[in-house]
């Protein structure tokens, strides 16, 4: 995805680079007196249709309405940083208790969970030395101080990643574990969205990448919003490519690759972009196309589901479009 940020905007000039956008600003947390019961918060059962929002959409502070997004059943609020939130999440921190209560009941009466996702190409917490103890106290704090239904884990450390030292796969593993005992299983969604190419075998990742993440703890986390695109001209354009056999420069990674290596299929969301020019650089495929893509794996025993980058660009009709042939609205 492209960020609103020039942090971003000189990240997505880079090969290999994360998808989702970074944030424009971060603030300090804000108090909240009204309590948090945890009592009605469910994890949505498969299939789950994910939208992220980041960009800054006039008369909209913080979720749209709910008839804008028939069809998905998760939607991230996008960012929250080390820093404290930005973007679509500070919004959400602007609206008044009162106002955020309201939003809640209308998703949660259409059936739609609403998250915050953390970090984006901005932050890059394990090269910066964050704590991901402390780190993963304060964001589920948050996460339970603005009611939320959980959380997404966007990270985008590649630098961090691609040393190979293990240091990324331990950090992440350590953030997940912590942010577990702070958001419970089956009470909190806990998302990850990484990007396709860090599930591949690869000796760029000698350390594991998120293999070695499922590996340790992938029993903690609901699912993965796989970003399918963003690496390169051609990868994961194609339903064959995107499915059965990546090839490329990403050996390994298309969909049922990364099942084949240990991660559990159902697990796995395919993960595009809204539009061929704005939301990413490379690995749109047109709606209609995809949902014959969804089709065929659903025809294979996938029934993961879909993620989109980002709102408006991709609403309610584009939604309806991928889930036609496979889930149909």
């Amino acid at each position: 995805m492209f960020p609103l940020s020039l942090f971003s905007v000189l990240s997505s000039l880079l090969l290999f680079r994360g998808a989702l956008a970074a944030p424009s600003c971060g603030l300090a947390l804000e108090s909240r007196s009204t309590s948090t019961s945890i009592s009605k918060r469910a994890v949505p059962d498969a299939p789950r249709f994910v939208i992220y929002s980041d960009k800054w959409v006039s008369g909209i502070t913080g979720p749209p309405p709910v008839s804008d997004i028939v069809g998905y059943n998760v939607f991230a609020l996008s960012f929250l940083l080390i820093s404290g939130p930005a973007d679509k999440a500070l919004e959400w921190t602007q609206l008044s208790a009162d106002d955020r209560s309201t939003v809640k009941s209308q998703y949660s009466a259409a059936g739609i969970s609403l998250i915050v996702s953390a970090f984006g190409a901005t932050d890059a917490p394990t090269s910066s030395g964050a704590d991901p103890t402390s780190t993963a106290n304060t964001m589920a704090a948050w996460v339970k101080q603005f009611d939320l239904d959980g959380i997404d884990v966007d990270y985008e450390d590649f630098n961090a990643m691609d040393a190979s030292d293990g240091k990324a796969e331990v950090w992440l593993a350590t953030f997940t574990q912590q942010l577990r005992t702070q958001l419970p299983k089956g009470q909190f969604i806990l998302s990850h969205a990484p990007v396709a190419p860090w599930f591949s075998v690869n000796k760029l990742f000698s350390a594991g990448a998120y293999l070695k993440v499922d590996e340790t703890v992938g029993d903690l986390i609901d699912w993965y919003n796989v970003q399918f695109y963003n690496q390169g001209t051609d990868e994961y354009t194609t339903c064959d490519n995107l499915l059965n056999t990546a090839g490329g420069d990403w050996p390994g990674s298309a969909l049922f690759e990364i099942a084949a290596s240990g991660v559990d299929l159902n697990k796995l969301l395919i993960g595009k972009p809204g539009l061929s020019a704005g939301d990413a650089s490379s690995g749109y495929i047109a709606p209609d196309t995809l949902a014959g893509c969804v089709q065929q794996a659903k025809a294979k025993g996938w029934d993961a589901g879909v993620m989109v980058w980002e709102f408006p660009d991709a609403a309610a009709s584009w939604i309806a479009s991928v889930r036609a042939q496979a889930f149909p609205v």
